[in-house]
């Protein structure tokens, strides 16, 4: 490969830190601080040194971003990366128990399930129980048996003890159904490795060289598997490296913890620090307005942000009546800024505390003809039609996975009626079986003993021998998008749309579209020359994978970008809107409420939420590269009442110099009137 060119690439302090590989170190990379860059110089620069790309594993957080660290380093030595692992935590721990589950008891065509399957499992859980599932919040209980399962709560402190039962049968059902939940992707693999010590061994030897990016999104859980990973025997010392920013750190609430940055200190002796504190992604006035909003939190790296890019437009402030005053002030700005500065669409960011917050925002952009995409939206992978297919699909890969039976035994319809399935259901729970085991017995058992069941025998026995039928086809074998084609064809999926949608051919055709879509991503995928292993199970799992993290990349092109703070987080634009700058929005009124008042589901609020609502309002801001605008209302309708809103305290601790402040049509320049408004805000704040 061609040889690096550090000193024309990348700074001092980023020279360093690509260079620093042996013993344990710290990168603290500030926002817009060439953090991936670093990331991918340095894995290019060990294997210019010799390091074999086995010996390395780089773990990050969505998929996207690991298949972008990939081709960069691709890019920059010009090598194939086969024996190379870079990959999300969850898919690390699918690699390892692909290799290893069996120890655990487990079958290695395992099912992993999605949120609809595990909710599925949860309701099916609660009836084992004899427990109604009417009134109870599904999302909160699967997010305390999450936190259960991860450490992070334990039975027999608190009012949820009455569903430890439920728990335990839902844990029992997924071992039953040879499938896993997302929690079990990196339990079990530290299961593994404590009750197998030969098998850490082992992965010890393999990955001699560890790399985590946004450390400070690490759960406790995901700590611990990487400190089981990178600890060496005594005597050797650990070559682990972890990149983060504290001041980024927004996601307590599912579980991640800044304080890793302190425990990796304590636990990894000797650690090298390296800060990288320039900043080429924003204006100076962007960067002085985010430093000054995040030197206020105290348990935070200190570093100061700097940029290159001199000056920069002053933060603009405006305060309209109303939401609707705010959303039309939003999309004429677009407008204007598009016309003045000859921008797309797609450099826009409008960001919002939450999602409830578009509806005004996209109604003014429809009015405006602004075309704009909503994060957290319903997923391509999310659609009836596409979980519909990828049901069918998980069953022929594993046939014990009785959510996903349940979902298409009957869809299309075939006349196995509700008794039929009660029935089988009943002929599981005696035998201690899966439902596809009850179908195999009633296929071999006489009438008499299953009267019930036996009625749609007929039927049942159609629905089999289709599934054994594929099962045999796509099994190990090589075209995948095809046989999936032929599979939608003998179901007739097409007929059942056209008479579930008697009354809108329309929407019966987009949805069959949306089939032939999810075929025709198959199919690249297959052929996708770095793919070497384009079965069942790899794309199952690959679908898995993405729909918990990625949205559709493609379809933000040509877009404003609408979506959640969280949302925007790795992201830039040239210009941004923060929305909603109002006390009980930016800090979040919840972030002030008492943490032993919280139930699951809530997030895990501590002392600490105010400063990580801070965090956010700093990751907001750092979003911008060149222009900046923050609206805060006068009042907002809440429910059916409109209410008095009063500025976000973070305002306040922008300095005032860098604000131009806006009534309606009219800009405050006079420094002296911005100095008297903030001094305003700050009495009211203290």
């Amino acid at each position: 490969m061609a040889k690096l060119n550090f000193e024309a690439d990348l700074n001092d302090q980023q020279i360093r830190a690509v260079k620093t590989i042996e013993g344990p170190v710290l990168i603290i990379a500030g926002a817009g601080s060439g953090k991936t860059r670093v990331i991918t110089y340095r894995i290019a620069h060990m294997l210019e040194t010799g390091i074999p790309q086995s010996a390395i594993l780089a773990l990050t957080f969505t998929n996207k971003a690991a298949r972008e660290m990939e081709v960069r380093v691709k890019e920059l030595t010009g090598k194939k990366l086969q024996n190379l692992t870079v990959s999300t935590f969850h898919a690390f721990g699918v690699r390892i128990l692909r290799e290893e589950i069996e120890r655990l008891g487990y079958r290695k065509n395992f099912s992993i399930y999605d949120e609809t399957d595990r909710t599925s499992a949860i309701k099916e859980s609660l009836r084992e129980c004899r427990l109604s599932t009417e009134g109870v919040d599904l999302y909160a209980l699967g997010q305390l048996f999450s936190n259960i399962k991860i450490g992070r709560f334990t039975w027999g402190d608190g009012a949820n003890d009455a569903y430890e039962p439920v728990y335990k049968e839902y844990q029992h059902s997924l071992k039953t159904y040879n499938a896993l939940d997302f929690d079990d992707l990196l339990t079990l693999p530290m299961e593994l490795f404590e009750q197998h010590p030969e098998a850490l061994t082992q992965y010890r030897s393999r990955y001699r060289y560890i790399m985590v990016d946004e450390f400070q999104d690490t759960s406790f859980t995901q700590y611990r598997l990487m400190r089981l990973l990178a600890d060496r025997v005594q005597g050797e010392r650990s070559n682990v490296c972890v990149v983060g920013d504290d001041d980024q750190s927004i996601y307590s609430w599912r579980g991640a913890s800044y304080e890793n940055i302190v425990n990796f200190e304590k636990d990894f002796p000797g650690v090298t620090e390296i800060k990288l504190e320039q900043n080429y992604r924003s204006t100076s006035t962007i960067l002085e307005a985010a430093n000054g909003v995040i030197s206020n939190n105290t348990n935070r790296k200190e570093k100061n942000l700097w940029s290159g890019n001199k000056g920069g437009k002053p933060v603009e402030l405006f305060h309209p009546r109303n939401e609707s005053e705010e959303a039309d002030f939003i999309a004429a700005t677009i407008k204007k800024i598009m016309i003045q500065d000859k921008l797309k669409y797609d450099d826009f960011g409008v960001l919002l505390r939450t999602n409830s917050m578009t509806r005004s925002i996209e109604e003014s952009f429809l009015a405006e003809n602004i075309p704009y995409r909503v994060s957290g939206g319903t997923s391509f992978f999310g659609r009836k039609e596409v979980k519909d297919v990828l049901s069918y699909l998980r069953l022929i890969a594993n046939t014990s996975d009785d959510v996903n039976l349940l979902r298409i035994i009957n869809t299309p319809r075939r006349g196995i009626g509700k008794n039929s399935i009660a029935a089988l259901m009943e002929i599981a729970k005696k035998n201690h079986s899966t439902l596809w085991d009850a179908m195999e017995k009633l296929r071999y058992t006489p009438d008499t003993l299953f009267q019930e069941a036996a009625k749609g025998r007929g039927e049942i026995d159609e629905f089999m021998v289709l599934i054994e039928t594929y099962r045999e086809e796509m099994l190990g074998k090589r075209g995948l998008s095809a046989k999936t084609r032929a599979l939608v064809d003998s179901i007739d999926y097409w007929s059942y749309l056209v008479t579930e949608y008697s009354k809108n051919d329309k929407m019966a055709k987009w949805k069959f579209l949306n089939i032939e879509s999810l075929i025709q991503s198959m199919e690249t995928w297959e052929k996708d020359p770095d793919n070497f292993d384009p079965t069942l199970y790899a794309y199952l799992n690959r679908i898995s994978l993405i729909t918990r993290d990625d949205g559709d990349d493609e379809a933000g092109k040509g877009k404003v970008n609408l979506m959640t703070i969280h949302a925007s987080k790795g992201l830039e634009f040239p210009v941004v809107f923060i929305a909603g700058a109002e006390e009980g929005i930016i800090p979040h009124e919840r972030s002030m409420e008492d943490a032993d008042t919280v139930g699951p589901g809530e997030g895990d609020l501590h002392a600490g939420a105010l400063e990580e609502e801070r965090r956010l309002f700093y990751v907001a801001i750092t979003r911008a590269r060149d222009k900046l605008f923050i609206t805060s209302c006068l009042r907002r309708r809440r429910l059916q009442n409109t209410v008095e809103c009063a500025p976000s305290p973070f305002l306040a601790e922008i300095p005032p110099h860098l604000i131009e402040y806006h009534e309606p049509d009219k800009a405050v320049e006079n420094p002296e009137e911005a100095e008297n408004y903030f001094a305003m805000i700050k009495s009211k704040f203290g």
